[in-house]
């Protein structure tokens, strides 16, 4: 794992950096301020193309054609990109999503918002079958019954349309409850002890439209829906693990549909659980396999997939975003850890999965939080993003993976994956 290049965040992008989405030569970086446009045309000298000032936490990013789609997850006063912060108590306040015009990467321009409930803690691009217009899982949760537009109980996903011709007119088309039993009540306790989130919402939806499926990782569930119907997802199967799972944050699944990963954000991402004390079982990855056919498809599981190197306690560190790697006929996924730093591991045996890889560069200074956010494989080389220090490029010199530096694709949203050696 060798670093080759690496870029300092710039003011006035100077706070936290989040995910990552790509198009072509470029890789496009929330950033709790906005977002920020590399040109990777060289992997090894990345330059700043264009930084765009929108504040509004996380800003997860995701871009298809000549649109991008940022997520706002703090309320605001409007949905300006000059817009300040503002209670969620207060009726007039705003989250939700925005569209950019990227024709011109150089310049960027804001076109349109859709306000959704709860805002959009993340959303999921799941481009239309006739390609005319893109769809937007929006995933929000945490209500509270003092916010006006965020009421519980929240058992839901927004459902954004946006034409791709005429992406103005995006709106927003329904917000079809998920979870009408309420899902998992979730489980008191502490980092150390053990808990489990009660289900109010998801946090990520992973779709693959090829395979007309879905993965959400929501809270205290872990779900697979049918979405053969874009605008309808049809449960097929959930499961739960209360014993090690705090926070089901995301899914990924295998080149051929056949598993999930699932990641637990235990302690929220600002905690230090990568130690002896927490174990190898908590803030893991669980890894499942898809089971049946049809409507009689089942998640089940397989093992605990978690970085073996223990970390200081100083050191936030729980399992994070990652990609797969293209390497035919392997499940290979490369995967944010925070302060843990970068793990490529192998997950071909569903039950035995090991580390091949990894690149870190050991605490933040003075005991700080970040590390790294987003780590994606991307045409030959991997991109992270960090948190508190930038974007950084990584070449992987293994024969393990060496087939996937052959794989090229001109666009990558990881929410949204495609076979990588089937049209």
């Amino acid at each position: 794992m060798v670093p080759v290049a690496h870029l300092d965040r710039q003011a006035p992008l100077d706070s936290t950096q989040t995910d990552i989405a790509f198009q072509g030569n470029y890789a496009f970086v929330g950033n709790y301020n906005g977002f920020v446009i590399y040109d990777i045309r060289n992997p090894k000298k990345p330059t700043i193309k264009s930084q765009v000032l929108c504040p509004g936490s996380q800003n997860d990013v995701s871009v298809y054609g000549n649109l991008l789609f940022l997520s706002t997850d703090s309320s605001r006063n409007n949905n300006s990109c000059n817009s300040t912060s503002q209670p969620a108590t207060e009726k007039s306040s705003w989250e939700g999503i925005k569209v950019f015009d990227i024709s011109d990467k150089a310049a960027p321009k804001y076109v349109a918002a859709v306000e959704t409930d709860c805002g959009s803690h993340t959303h999921t691009m799941v481009p239309a079958k006739d390609k005319k217009s893109v769809y937007l899982y929006i995933s929000s949760y945490s209500p509270n019954a003092t916010f006006p537009d965020c009421q519980p109980p929240h058992d839901k996903i927004s459902i954004v349309k946006v034409p791709v011709k005429a992406p103005a007119q995006a709106s927003l088309l329904k917000a079809p409850v998920l979870f009408p039993d309420g899902a998992n009540p979730g489980r008191p306790g502490n980092i150390e002890t053990g808990y489990t989130a009660a289900t109010t919402g998801c946090h990520d939806i992973t779709v693959y439209p090829q395979l007309d499926l879905a993965a959400g990782a929501c809270m205290g569930d872990g779900v697979l829906w049918d979405i053969s119907d874009r605008e309808n997802l049809v449960e097929i199967n959930r499961v739960q693990d209360d014993k090690n799972f705090a926070f089901w944050h995301s899914a990924t699944f295998n080149n051929s549909g056949t598993k999930v990963v699932f990641t637990d954000e235990l302690g929220g991402g600002g905690a230090a659980t990568c130690n002896e004390k927490i174990g190898p079982t908590r803030g893991a990855n669980g890894i499942y396999d898809i089971v049946g056919k049809g409507k009689d498809r089942k998640l089940v599981f397989k093992s605990y997939y978690k970085i073996p190197r223990m970390q200081a306690d100083s050191e936030n560190c729980v399992a994070h975003n990652g990609s797969l790697i293209p390497v035919p006929g392997k499940d290979i996924m490369v995967q944010s850890w925070y302060q843990g730093g970068i793990s490529v591991w192998d997950f071909t045996n569903s039950s035995k999965p090991r580390e091949i890889g990894f690149f870190e560069r050991g605490p933040m200074p003075n005991n700080g939080g970040g590390g790294t956010w987003s780590t994606y494989w991307y045409n030959g080389y991997i991109y992270s993003s960090e948190m508190g220090r930038g974007f950084d490029v990584i070449d992987m010199r293994d024969p393990r993976t060496f087939a996937a530096k052959f794989f090229r694709t001109d666009q990558l949203n990881v929410q949204t994956q495609g076979n990588f050696y089937r049209g």
